[in-house]
């Protein structure tokens, strides 16, 4: 059975790299060492291993355009490319998500478009991106997955676990990869803190912080903030669901919390109806069973943004921010023994480097780093505090697992 791909090499060549990642990126993914671990165990899928020919993609808005772009520069011409668009817009969104003026998304990167997804499914891509609203992940995943085809599904999995254990299960009958994009699984950052909690160089962790706070009429410059799926409840949007990425890396570095407690809402002026403000308390439990607090911040007004994470430990700390792209460790009396500076890693590198792990797992059959179930977790994690700020009182996240059928997982 093949393990899990290490993510950890495919960052070596574009940790220097400002515009793109080095073309070694494009070859990285096959050298990796298979390795186990993670928050669910890697699942036999040799027999699906296949060589990408043909992909399709559901929604080229920002993010789809990310990946088609990136798709182009690792393989060229040699695959594919069809897409399912409702809206057709034609407007092609740079890697800085600004609009380029007088290009055409389809006519650039070789696009053939669908007005239907039967259609366009039809046509038996090997690989769909799902990259539209969170909101239609479900279905369209289970569609692409009864198709045959594996997925990249963008993050969250879902605004709701409905349908979501389906989801797991179609995906682990037919033998398919199903990645969630969770693109700072690949961020240098992110791999030395693991390595950092892994070979016990702060000692057992006692407590933790993470914080993310960014304005969001900034996150795509090129449209109107209010009409973003970020902004609006029924496609999905909310700080807690749109900024989960600590919710993941957080249990993936110190496993599933058990209960959840939080405050927020709808707090700001921003004219959005879903949560702008999350302040929680995530119950995790460390070595002997000891509770092991952490504080998670999430916000969509802060300026200048904020994006940072501690963990504290009996025999020193680990701070890594992401705003001001350091990471620094320090001693138990205070001494600064470790650094790292970030600023000249290129953003779209971590891209890059997701979009070669996901292929590699496609084509050798290796299991992915970020796994539908480890998606259905940190969804749950999530709804548990949306949850609890409705309710004004903790929440278990084991029992929102069970209520959709994912006590397992």
């Amino acid at each position: 059975m093949q393990g899990r791909l290490r993510p950890a090499a495919l960052l070596r060549s574009a940790t220097g790299a400002r515009g793109r990642a080095e073309p070694q990126l494009r070859r990285a993914a096959d050298r990796q060492r298979q390795v186990g671990g993670g928050v669910s165990a890697a699942r036999e899928l040799a027999g699906a291993a296949r060589p990408v020919r043909s992909c399709l993609f559901v929604g080229l808005g920002g993010i789809g355009q990310r990946h088609l772009r990136n798709l182009r520069h690792l393989r060229g011409g040699e695959v594919e490319v069809h897409a399912f668009r409702v809206r057709r817009e034609r407007h092609v969104v740079s890697d800085t998500l600004q609009l380029v003026h007088g290009e055409d998304v389809e006519r650039k990167y070789e696009v053939q478009v669908h007005d239907e997804l039967d259609a366009a499914l039809a046509r038996k891509p090997d690989v769909v991106f799902v990259t539209n609203p969170s909101s239609f992940h479900v279905d369209i995943t289970r569609r692409a997955l009864a198709a045959g085809a594996h997925v990249l599904v963008e993050k969250p999995l879902s605004h709701s676990l409905e349908g979501v254990a389906e989801l797991v299960g179609d995906a682990r009958l037919r033998g398919l990869v199903g990645y969630v994009a969770y693109q700072l699984r690949f961020h240098p950052g992110f791999l030395r803190v693991q390595q950092i909690l892994q070979q016990g160089l702060i000692g057992r962790p006692l407590f933790a912080e993470a914080t993310v706070g960014e304005y969001l009429p900034s996150f795509h410059p090129y449209e109107d903030y209010r009409r973003m799926y970020a902004s609006r409840r029924e496609l999905g949007g909310g700080v807690t669901l749109s900024q989960i990425h600590e919710i993941d890396f957080l249990m993936a570095l110190l496993g599933r919390p058990e209960r959840v407690f939080s405050m927020g809402g709808k707090l700001s002026a921003l004219e959005v109806d879903v949560d702008d403000v999350s302040s929680s308390l995530l119950e995790f439990r460390g070595a002997e069973g000891r509770v092991l607090p952490v504080r998670l911040h999430q916000d969509f007004v802060q300026r200048p943004s904020e994006r940072r994470t501690v963990i504290v430990g009996e025999a020193g700390k680990v701070e890594w921010s992401l705003s001001g792209k350091t990471l620094r460790r320090y001693a138990s009396d205070g001494s600064l023994c470790e650094s790292q500076d970030h600023s000249e890693l290129a953003r779209n590198a971590l891209f890059e480097a997701e979009l070669s792990h996901f292929l590699s797992c496609v084509e050798s059959g290796g299991a992915p780093c970020v796994s539908l179930t480890d998606g259905a977790q940190s969804l749950a994690v999530a709804l548990a505090i949306l949850e609890s700020q409705k309710s004004g009182s903790p929440v278990n996240v084991g029992a929102v697992l069970d209520r959709a059928g994912l006590g397992a997982a």
